[in-house]
């Protein structure tokens, strides 16, 4: 077994460094902690950008990705598999959307709802129109289609030329976006109902509904983004089922996998035919593991559950609230952002790693992502920890 420095040198001299990487080798977890080569422990406010929405070790998800393991690990999308079957019905019946069709990430969840909007647009809605409209300050993936559709500069500039077709708006101004759709006559509009890269801003209620009255009334599909929001984030198992609307199009993908690369959308009425085959398709998608991990975390979800998520995000923002150092939160259920005075984002993150903690920062913001199965317990330790750098 290599040591630290072994491990470190040869990842440095055989991988591309797309990651600045912080100076820690995790070796094994249980629950909401991580531990590293050198046995100290952390508490994980990331959950892995929120995919580890089980925590670690989770017994009846193990059982099921290990069984399923044992069966068959992988089989080609040209046949039938229970495990994915499985996994749609579960979502249709809990979302209230129609069809799913599955991916490896967020991604590529989001290239296959720009896909679908653009040939909706292109060939079925009532005149032929194929701009996307987004958001600034948001977040889509790193394909190029979802990179161009990103509002963040940083994120696009040496990657130009960009694909043409996309627009971006200002956050929560209905005005902008009304006039931005007068002038390009989008097919769909594109938003995080969470921003989380941007800083985890849950967007204004009244805007997403003006947003989704405006797509009724001009034939644009309403595309969903909760690549991160989604699967009981929020503490709703969808963002929307917390906003009133009922979009066209849901892009999921991290918390499903409970630590497995799967994604996918979520299609109504509008979209949920528009794919054919030849369209569009993913080697990986609907991998039978991944899938019978995924039903573990949908039966984990119940609405008991959800609620228990509710419970501790107000409890944990009930907390922050009271120290010294904060100044704002933001973002929805255990998807929180925290502004902060005299301190940003990232210093916080190098102060809690100090502490024993783990969180990322989300622009000039703290971004916490707990796993949502993280114990009262831990979530004592977890605000003791905090207290210590931000009060």
């Amino acid at each position: 077994m290599m040591d630290r420095s072994q491990l470190k040198e040869k990842d440095l001299q055989y991988i591309v460094h797309t990651y600045n990487r912080y100076d820690i080798v995790i070796d094994h977890a249980e629950g909401a902690v991580l531990t590293d080569m050198n046995g100290r422990e952390y508490y994980d406010l990331c959950s892995g950008y929120g995919a580890n929405s089980l925590g670690y070790r989770n017994p009846a998800w193990l059982e099921a990705v290990i069984g399923q393991l044992l069966k068959v690990q992988h089989t080609s999308n040209l046949y039938y598999s229970e495990p994915g079957v499985l996994l749609a019905e579960k979502l249709v019946t809990r979302s209230g959307l129609n069809k799913v069709w599955f991916a490896n990430s967020g991604g590529e969840a989001n290239e296959a709802a720009i896909k679908t909007a653009r040939k909706y647009g292109n060939t079925l809605a009532d005149h032929k129109k194929n701009t996307i409209i987004s958001l600034k300050k948001s977040f889509h993936g790193r394909t190029l289609a979802t990179v161009t559709a990103t509002g963040l500069a940083e994120a696009q500039d040496v990657f130009a030329p960009l694909v043409p077709g996309f627009v971006h708006a200002e956050v929560d101004n209905i005005a902008e976006l009304e006039a931005l759709t007068a002038e390009y006559d989008p097919c769909a509009f594109l938003m995080e109902l969470v921003q989380g890269e941007g800083g985890v801003h849950a967007l204004e209620p009244d805007f997403v509904e003006a947003a989704a009255a405006l797509c009724r009334e001009k034939d644009i599909l309403f595309i969903d983004d909760e690549v991160q929001a989604g699967i009981g984030r929020t503490g709703t198992l969808f963002a929307y089922q917390q906003y009133g609307i009922m979009p066209d199009i849901v892009s999921f993908a991290k918390g499903i996998g409970a630590g497995l690369p799967i994604g996918g959308i979520l299609c109504g009425p509008k979209t949920c035919d528009v794919l054919v085959p030849g369209d569009h398709g993913s080697t990986f998608g609907m991998n039978p593991v991944a899938c019978a991990g995924g039903c573990v975390v949908l039966d984990t979800l119940d609405e008991d559950f959800l609620g228990s998520v509710r419970e501790k995000s107000d409890y944990l923002r009930n907390a922050l609230a009271d120290m010294d150092k904060v100044c704002g939160l933001d973002g929805l259920g255990l998807m929180v952002g925290i502004d902060l005075d005299g301190m940003t984002g990232a210093e916080a993150v190098s102060r809690l790693m100090e502490e024993g903690a783990l969180a990322i920062p989300a622009q000039d913001r703290l971004r916490l992502l707990p796993p949502l199965t993280i114990t009262e317990e831990e979530l004592e330790g977890v605000i003791s920890v905090l207290k210590k750098v931000l009060d």
